[in-house]
C-alpha cells in the first residue's frame, strides 16, 4: 500500500471508531447535561417568580406552565411566545425557554434553536439566562452541527467565572470528538474527571468516555 492509500484507512477507522463511541456515549453525555441545565431553568424561573413584582407577569408565566404540564402544547406554547414578546427581561427570556423546550417536543427544532440564539444574543436579559440559551442552542446542535462552529460557541462558557462551564467543557469534550480532535478530546476529559469541583455526575461520564477512548495520553 502507499503512505497515502495507508493514511486514508487509518483515517476511516479513527472516524468508525468515533461514530461508534458517539453512538454509545452522545445521548447519554447529552441526557445528563439536560437535566442540569432543566433543573436550573426551574431553580431560575421559580426565582423569578418569587421574586419579580410584575405580578401579571408572574401570573401568565404560571398560567402557560400549567397548560404545559397539562399536556396543551400547542396553547402553552402560544402563551409563552406572547409573554416572550411583551414582558420584561427576566419573564422575557425564561417564557423563550419554556416555549423552546415544548417546539422541540412537537418536533420544530428549527424554532427552538432560532429562541435559543434569541435569548443567548438579547443584551437586556440576565448573563445567567444568556448563557444558559446559548448552552442548550450547542447541546441541541452537537449531533449535526459543525464541530468548529460548536467549539468556538462553546469556548465562551468555559471559563472559570462561567455558570455553566462543567457541562460546557463536557460538550466540548464531545465536539472535539466529533471533529476527529481525539487529543483536544482527552484533554477536556482528564480535566473533567479530576476536578474535585465538577458534579459527580460530569466528572463519571468523563472518565468512562475517557477509559473508552484508551486512557489519557
Amino acid at each position: 500500500m502507499s503512505d497515502e492509500l495507508i493514511r486514508e484507512v487509518d483515517e476511516d477507522i479513527r472516524k468508525e471508531r468515533y461514530e461508534k463511541l458517539w453512538k454509545r456515549y452522545g445521548a447519554f453525555i447529552i441526557g445528563g447535561a439536560v437535566a442540569i441545565v432543566l433543573a436550573t431553568v426551574a431553580v431560575v424561573g421559580w426565582r423569578e417568580y418569587q421574586t419579580s413584582q410584575r405580578l401579571e407577569q408572574g401570573a401568565a408565566f404560571s398560567a402557560a406552565a400549567q397548560l404545559a404540564e397539562s399536556g396543551a402544547l400547542a396553547q402553552a406554547a402560544d402563551a409563552f411566545a406572547a409573554l416572550a414578546n411583551d414582558a420584561g427581561a427576566g419573564y422575557r427570556a425564561l417564557a423563550a425557554l419554556r416555549e423552546a423546550t415544548i417546539r422541540l417536543e412537537q418536533g420544530d427544532r428549527e424554532a427552538a434553536l432560532a429562541l435559543y440564539d434569541r435569548v443567548a444574543e438579547d443584551s437586556g436579559v440576565d448573563s445567567l439566562l444568556r448563557d444558559l440559551a446559548a448552552l442548550l442552542g450547542v447541546l441541541h446542535r452537537i449531533d449535526s452541527g459543525d464541530p468548529a462552529a460548536l467549539r468556538s460557541r462553546l469556548a465562551l462558557l468555559t471559563g472559570d467565572d462561567k455558570p455553566f462551564r462543567y457541562s460546557a467543557r463536557e460538550l466540548e469534550a464531545l465536539a472535539a470528538l466529533k471533529a476527529g480532535d481525539q487529543s483536544a478530546a482527552k484533554q477536556s476529559l482528564v480535566a473533567l474527571a479530576d476536578d474535585p469541583a465538577a458534579p459527580s455526575g460530569i466528572r463519571a461520564r468523563a472518565a468512562e468516555l475517557l477509559a473508552a477512548l484508551g486512557g489519557a495520553e
